[in-house]
């Protein structure tokens, strides 16, 4: 099996599953536990933190970085968090959340150029005084665009708004402006474990928790850490950090080489100038794309978000793009990273190619 789903979940590194084996084998005490082996515990926890925080922004990361949680974490002073107003268009998965959890305001989603960037116009024109918060993802999950989150953050807070980051995709990868609110990040994108993430809160900021319990990790989330989690995050984060040349000169030279392989024919969904070239998200008019996965099920690659999977729907991020219908569903996802090979990645998409030729006799 070739796998070419990054941008779903990325390959556990082995260094991750193997600073986890300890807490899952043999120390498994309470890190909240006040007795020694708890202590121990929550040492790894702390340790783990340290190395999350590490990727963050440094003007960021020297003011209480959020740790690994469950999902989410964070530690916070001052004011609340507001509800969501502005957002550019996002994965379904965010979309969902804005739209439950609006409180009341008005949820307004921005619309992106035909290279998938947000209009900042638009948004200088949305983005008023009254809006509570500004969200935007740092990497497109479907189709690899880099977004301006920085100049976002400026609109947000000349309006007197929160910014978000989800940086859950660029994390490690594309530098995170240091002037963003909060930040979102996930343990399985980075080669970490899956059921762990973080969220950075900026001192000043201070949110309502969702959770409701024991309040074990500021600013009142609550449930009990899992120190092996915490521990596969963490070293996932240090490896993101010491090998980030060697990561991203690897990912140039097989973005370049999946371009070569591919030939005419194929056109690149979204920005080539603005994107990170682990995400490939091409079309090619009339393919068959559920043919073709039917094809070739010894490669893992996708026709559109996970968010989404099963929908029967089209992905929304290639028609807020301008795509059609038939283009958007003629379009496929090759994802890849740090641990697929120039070989495997080239015998890989000749596969595609030769099994999208043999469409049309």
């Amino acid at each position: 099996m070739t796998y070419l789903d990054y941008q779903a979940t990325t390959p556990l590194a082995p260094e991750g599953l193997a600073a986890m084996l300890p807490w899952l084998e043999s120390q498994h005490a309470n890190p909240h536990s006040p007795h020694r082996e708890g202590r121990r515990a929550k040492a790894a926890v702390e340790v783990a933190r340290d190395q999350v925080a590490a990727l963050l922004p440094p003007a960021a990361a020297s003011r209480s970085p959020a740790g690994p949680r469950k999902r989410s974490t964070g530690r916070s002073r001052g004011r609340p968090a507001r509800s969501s107003r502005s957002a550019p268009n996002t994965p379904p998965s965010s979309t969902r959340s804005q739209r439950k959890r609006r409180g009341g305001r008005q949820v307004t989603i921005l619309p992106v150029n035909p290279d998938g960037v947000v209009d900042l116009d638009q948004a200088r024109a949305a983005i008023q005084p009254g809006t509570g918060l500004v969200a935007a993802m740092l990497v497109n999950n479907e189709i690899g665009v880099i977004q301006p989150v920085a100049a976002l953050a400026d609109l947000a807070h000349a309006a007197g708004a929160l910014m978000l980051c989800d940086a859950v995709q660029g994390y490690g990868r594309i530098p995170i402006p240091d002037t963003v609110d909060l930040i979102a990040i996930s343990a399985h994108k980075i080669h970490g474990p899956k059921g762990i993430g973080a969220l950075w809160i900026r001192d000043g900021v201070d949110l309502a928790p969702l959770m409701h319990g024991g309040g074990q990790e500021a600013p009142g989330r609550s449930g009990t850490l899992s120190p092996a989690l915490c521990a596969g995050f963490g070293v996932a984060a240090q490896l993101m950090a010491d090998r980030k040349d060697q990561d991203a000169a690897h990912i140039d030279r097989l973005w370049s080489l999946a371009l070569d392989r591919l030939g005419p024919g194929w056109i690149i969904n979204g920005s080539t100038e603005h994107r990170y070239h682990g995400n490939l998200n091409v079309r090619r008019a009339n393919l068959d794309v559920n043919r073709l996965m039917s094809d070739l099920r010894d490669i893992a690659f996708s026709a559109g978000s996970a968010c989404a999977s099963g929908s029967g729907r089209s992905s929304h991020v290639l028609r807020a793009i301008g795509l059609t219908e038939a283009q958007a569903r003629s379009s496929i996802r090759l994802g890849f990273g740090r641990y697929t090979t120039e070989t495997e990645l080239r015998d890989a998409i000749d596969a595609i190619v030769a099994a999208a030729e043999a469409q049309w006799p």
